[in-house]
């Protein structure tokens, strides 16, 4: 807005605006003003601090899947990333207050680039615990990220070529349907689940065993997720790139409160997003019994509206001698107990149920045989 309105200003209605290296690389007030309707601009080439970046580095950024990132944004852009990452515009410590906090500090050392191609042009390593603290920083700073992991995207797009490769070669792979899948789906599912019963409680001492099952388990649900999505690429519905796309955009829009806008209700906002005339839309019957009940409370209490709703409702209680009746009023009055303690009904059930049968097969085991 400010370089707009010198423009208009001016005799001839123009204005130079310098930026420091390309106007194209990691510019967002040139990406601003080139999107504004009429504005007219015209962006002259120059170097790059990047052609510097990787001479001094020794890195070839194509083979090396580098990833040049923004450090105004970099807790938005790095997300799940591991490296290697260039990061640009660190040009004051609390830019690199926030980068600090988003990494682990246990990690290698990190590189710094100031002032490429200039006569006090300066290149570094820091200890990540000192980032903010052991230099000054200045707008022609940036950092180098190196570790020697794999990038997430890497991984993914690794496992996504796998899952097409044994649509084409494994034959039991090649006939599957979303509809023969659905059994193997639920069965990951409740396998993961297994695996997260058997992670240690708080305060307990950690588990290495426990959190490679869990990995193992997850992996096979994400399986799943590849493979349903492999299905849709060939027939040219979707991909996993939507499926991603789809469900980051959806958490943004349902998250105000994160990314600058009005907060609002999760319920309201899912409402509105899918265009159902309740609020009760979408819920799946065969969800388990009580993780039924409670996704159906939860929402019932948005609306203000409890158990007590069900009296004298013979559409809702049924016959109120009926067993049937007062077993499932009993069953959810319990839901709706450990709700309000914060408390998951279904996976409680599971625990004391499988604590009955261990306790069982114990007593099982000390039985003599007649």
């Amino acid at each position: 807005d400010a370089l707009i309105a010198v423009a208009g200003s001016a005799p001839d209605r123009s204005v130079l605006y310098a930026v420091p290296g390309s106007p194209g690389v990691l510019e967002r007030s040139v990406d601003l003003l080139r999107q504004r309707e009429g504005v007219e601009v015209r962006v002259l080439a120059a170097m790059s601090f990047l052609d510097l970046a990787w001479l001094r580095l020794g890195v070839d950024p194509l083979e090396d899947g580098v990833r040049l990132i923004d450090g105004h944004r970099f807790a938005e852009r790095a997300a799940g990333e591991r490296g290697p990452l260039l990061v640009a515009h660190c040009h004051n410590a609390r830019v690199l207050s926030d980068i600090k906090l988003e990494l682990d500090l246990d990690g290698p050392p990190i590189t710094v680039l100031q002032r490429l191609g200039l006569p006090d042009e300066a290149m570094f390593t820091v200890e990540r615990a000192e980032l903010d603290r052991s230099f000054t920083a200045d707008h022609l700073t940036s950092l180098w990220i190196a570790d020697a992991v794999a990038p997430v995207a890497s991984e993914l797009a690794r496992f996504d070529g796998l899952v097409r490769l044994l649509r084409q070669r494994c034959d039991w792979d090649r006939v599957q349907t979303h509809e023969s899948l659905t059994r193997h789906l639920l069965e990951e599912t409740y396998e993961v689940l297994d695996a997260i019963a058997g992670l240690p409680g708080d305060g307990e001492a950690p588990d290495p065993d426990a959190d490679i099952h869990l990995e193992e388990e997850l992996g096979d649900l994400l399986f799943q997720v590849m493979f349903h999505s492999a299905i849709a690429t060939e027939e040219g519905r979707f991909t996993v790139a939507d499926v991603a796309r789809t469900v980051h955009d959806k958490l943004v829009a349902r998250h105000p409160h994160v990314f600058g806008g009005e907060p609002t209700g999760w319920e309201e906002l899912k409402q509105a997003e899918k265009g159902r005339a309740s609020i009760f839309d979408g819920v799946p019957p065969a969800l388990p019994s009580l993780a039924l009940a409670a996704k159906i409370l939860g929402k019932a209490a948005t609306l203000g509206i409890g158990l007590e709703a069900l009296t004298g409702d013979e559409v809702l209680t049924g016959d109120e001698d009926d067993p049937n009746t007062r077993a499932g009023r009993a069953l959810l009055a319990v839901v709706a107990d450990a709700r309000a303690a914060g408390v998951d009904a279904e996976a409680a059930l599971r625990r004391v149920a499988l604590a009955l049968e261990a306790a069982a097969r114990a007593a099982e085991g000390r039985a003599t045989p007649s």
